[in-house]
């Protein structure tokens, strides 16, 4: 049997058999303009268990639900040529299905990661657009007391909602290992240079609504934003939620992290947020890195590319570009899959960029990512990289 008709029998059988946990499909090939990921699970409705499919596309998310023979229709052309992997998860095996340009089709069966398909009636965390009349955005300046952003803060509710809306899909990725039983709907979470608390209170706010126990902690070095988010959390009744002073690289964390968030943390900062979260054992990190300084003073213009390094403008986004490369690839040589995207338009931030990282179910050899990473120090003249050095690769 080839080895999409393969995977496509274990998908049928799992859906058949109620022991289907979840599917994905990704680096695409010939799927539609745009579609960069799609994600398989049972949801229960009112005329039966169906198959949901999120279709991620670059810009939109898209979610359709089918009866499984439509739904298993829709997917077959998907798995066949759309896409080069594709993973699925069940209560009996894993499947991983890879089709390559060039290379013959593989597939491999591993042990199962779970032992228990979710329940389609236990809800995942939805997307909430934060409302804007909640207490402690009026608390915060965000808005006003009928909802409405104040003067210049329009921006910044924007932000706000959009980071809940990546949070919530970012969660829902990483189900299998975040997504707590119903017994257990525990997390802790950490953001990294707080600030004013911001995105930490929508965190906070967004998980209760979720019904999860939530442990949130901000981290801030300046005293007295400290004093003020400590009592806007109070005044608010955010139970779990609570601010630290301290600084992002001498806050230890114990083990046991599930969530940690840095966004917008100065140079190295980011580097010794990433570093927190891997040794904190964080199941997912979210980053927004921001005055990228540690690497362009190292800069050594290989003969190619001495036309653009001659520009200050692209010699400055090329080491922001290469610094955010770096602590991706190291990342994923520390068992995550690391993706970099922009998280809102430019109009509204210029400091738009998200790099976040996905624990995965099991670590992978590191060794190519390690070449490849140190390949690409060595084009570029690098030789002091933070990140890099915190982890032991230089």
């Amino acid at each position: 049997m080839p080895p999409a008709e393969t995977f496509l029998h274990q998908l049928r059988t799992a859906l058949d058999a109620g022991g289907f946990v979840k599917l994905t499909l990704s680096s695409p090939l010939d799927a539609d303009p745009g579609l960069r990921n799609v994600y398989g699970r049972v949801v229960a409705l009112k005329g039966g268990p169906q198959l949901s499919l999120l279709l991620r596309y670059a810009t939109r998310d898209t979610t359709k639900n089918f009866p499984f023979a439509e739904g298993l229709a829709r997917i077959k052309p998907l798995v066949e040529s759309g896409f080069a992997s594709a993973h699925l998860f069940t209560t009996t095996g894993d499947w991983e299905l890879r089709q390559r340009p060039g290379e013959p089709p593989r597939i491999k069966a591993r042990r199962a990661t779970f032992n228990v398909a979710p329940s389609p009636d236990h809800d995942r965390l939805k997307p909430r657009i934060v409302a804007p009349d909640v207490t402690y955005l009026q608390a915060l300046g965000v808005t006003n007391a009928q909802g409405a952003p104040r003067p210049g803060m329009a921006d910044k509710l924007r932000q706000i909602q959009r980071f809940v809306e990546i949070f919530s899909h970012l969660l829902n990725e990483q189900e299998g290992a975040l997504t707590p039983s119903p017994d257990a709907r525990s997390l802790r979470v950490v953001d990294m240079g707080a600030g004013k608390g911001y995105l930490t209170f929508a965190v906070a706010d967004f998980l209760r609504n979720a019904g999860y126990n939530a442990w949130v902690k901000g981290v801030e070095f300046r005293a007295d934003l400290v004093e003020l988010t400590n009592q806007v959390a109070k005044d608010a009744g955010i139970e779990g939620l609570h601010f630290e002073q301290g600084t992002i690289a001498q806050h230890g964390l114990s083990s046991g992290l599930d969530v940690l968030i840095a966004l917008h943390a100065c140079d190295t900062a980011t580097d010794d947020a990433i570093f927190q979260g891997i040794s904190g054992g964080a199941s997912l990190i979210i980053t927004a890195p921001c005055c990228h300084k540690e690497i362009r003073p190292q800069l050594t213009a290989p003969p190619v590319l001495a036309d653009v390094f001659r520009h200050g403008i692209l010699c400055e986004r090329e080491s922001e570009i290469l610094t955010d490369s770096v602590r991706a690839l190291l990342l994923e040589i520390h068992g995550y899959k690391s993706s970099v995207f922009e998280f809102i338009s430019h109009e509204h931030t210029g400091k738009n960029l998200m790099l976040t990282a996905v624990k995965r179910p099991r670590q992978t050899d590191p060794d190519a990512a390690r070449r490849r990473l140190r390949e690409l120090l060595a084009f570029y003249g690098i030789t002091n990289q933070r990140l890099a050095r915190l982890l032991g690769e230089l």
